[in-house]
């Protein structure tokens, strides 16, 4: 017995695996590139949250034609892809369809036939999804964002599963001894005709071929999922458990803000008094976001976790209204800039090197952060509890206290208030004279 086969399977299996690995620790190496934020309250809270919503598809059904295909395919392919752990023992010790030689026949048989039920149900669903997305063009497939690889993803994601679905049918439909067992063959029994009048040996050959050809292209599409918007795959149950917890448009307060507050309230406090003798001279904190890494690690990890959907944009007010804001481009954005960091890092040693470049400018301008109205519809209609809105945050912060880049409009409020203690351009004396008009 040649033990070839066997050797090229583990050599495949542990290259496939390895690359995936290495891929992943990048991916960790990234998003610890953020600012540390404490994310450890509410635990119970949090694990809820990533039960309903990651694994539940809670906010996914919220537009049933979508959301129930999504369940579909999401279900359809883990489930179906139990049975890659066959492959793999049948691929590391040379044995076929180990599963019969240790469950009973017809436990075999109705695992591989609900493995079959689901294949052709996700066959249905991804081609549903190509027809959406490329016939009937829905608009937020067609936005200006996705153009050039974020369309190509959306749809090799779609053949790969077409691919990977068909391969494992053909599998089964060309297996003889499976077949023969006229159990678990609910769809590939239907498929099999199509072959039936192929000699054995012929029959063999696309058997292996399709159980060679269905494991690698299993182990490629586990490598593509780190270039592809579909890693939210792994990173939904992470994103969703680290999702924001706090009321709807309740900011985070800067504890660097805070202090100098509480100083100028302090009748006592000398601001301008040397720092006491073994204190160090600190470096005033930046305020806001101008790039990734001014952002917390939850919101890189949020712009990792996007599925490009496009449910924020199709919700968001200023969007509608002709704006060029887009939250998915927002998320989209700060994905490519954090690449472009991490590949910097790579090529330098592991050191960040200046490359002239920031988040906010090169990627996302001014105009887009100022026309958001703060109204939360883009997080409310995330699927997977991505937050754009901390993001744009965090960048106008920067904008106004880093920047003095605020527009007029704004400025003339913030003038009004600091001068008048509201928004509007009225002494607080003359505040309530329209009741006598």
């Amino acid at each position: 017995m040649s033990y070839l086969p066997n050797i090229l399977f583990a050599i495949i299996l542990i290259g496939g695996i390895g690359y995936f690995v290495k891929n992943v620790k990048k991916l960790f190496r990234n998003i610890n590139l953020g600012q540390d934020v404490d994310v450890s309250d509410n635990k119970p809270e949090r694990w809820k949250n990533m039960a309903r919503i990651a694994l539940g598809q809670s906010k996914m059904v919220r537009r049933p034609v979508s959301g129930f295909l999504h369940v579909v395919v999401y279900v359809g392919f883990v489930i179906i892809n139990i049975e890659v752990l066959e492959i793999i023992i049948d691929g590391l010790f040379g044995t076929h369809r180990i599963g019969l030689s240790i469950l009973p026949t017809s436990v075999y048989g109705f695992l591989i036939g609900t493995f079959e039920l689901l294949a052709i149900l996700v066959l249905i669903a991804v081609t549903v999804f190509w027809i959406r997305r490329n016939v009937i063009k829905l608009q937020r497939f067609w936005k200006s964002e996705m153009t050039g690889w974020p369309k190509k993803d959306g749809n090799f994601i779609l053949y790969f599963e077409m691919v990977l679905m068909t391969l494992f049918l053909v599998m089964n439909a060309t297996d003889l001894h499976f077949q023969s067992l006229n159990s678990g063959n609910i769809i590939s029994q239907f498929i099999a005709p199509i072959f039936s009048k192929l000699p054995e040996t012929t029959l063999h050959v696309i058997e292996r071929s399709a159980w060679w050809i269905h494991i690698i292209g299993i182990l490629i599409f586990l490598n593509y999922l780190y270039f592809s918007k579909h890693l939210h795959i792994l990173l939904a149950f992470p994103n969703t458990y680290y999702g924001k917890l706090t009321p709807k448009g309740q900011f985070n307060n800067l504890e660097s803000v805070t202090n100098e507050v509480k100083l100028m309230m302090d009748p006592n406090a000398d601001p301008f008094a040397a720092p006491a003798e073994g204190e160090a001279d600190e470096v005033p904190a930046k305020f806001g976001a101008s790039d990734v890494q001014d952002l917390s690690w939850v919101s890189l990890l949020n712009a990792y976790t996007c599925t490009e959907c496009g449910r924020c944009t199709s919700e968001c007010p200023a969007n509608l209204t002709g704006k060029k804001l887009s939250p998915r481009k927002i998320m989209m954005d700060t994905r490519d800039r954090l690449e472009e960091v991490g590949k910097n890092i790579d090529a330098n040693n592991g050191e960040f090197k200046d490359d002239g470049k920031q988040l906010l400018g090169d990627y996302i301008t001014n105009e887009e952060i100022w026309a958001c109205t703060s109204c939360n519809a883009c997080v409310e209609a995330c699927p997977v509890s991505i937050d754009p809105l901390s993001i744009i945050i965090e960048m106008r912060r920067y904008l106004v206290m880093e920047q003095s880049a605020a527009p007029s409009e704004l400025n003339n409020m913030m003038t009004n208030i600091e001068n008048n203690g509201a928004p509007w351009p009225y002494n607080q004396m003359d505040r309530l004279n329209w009741k006598n008009e």
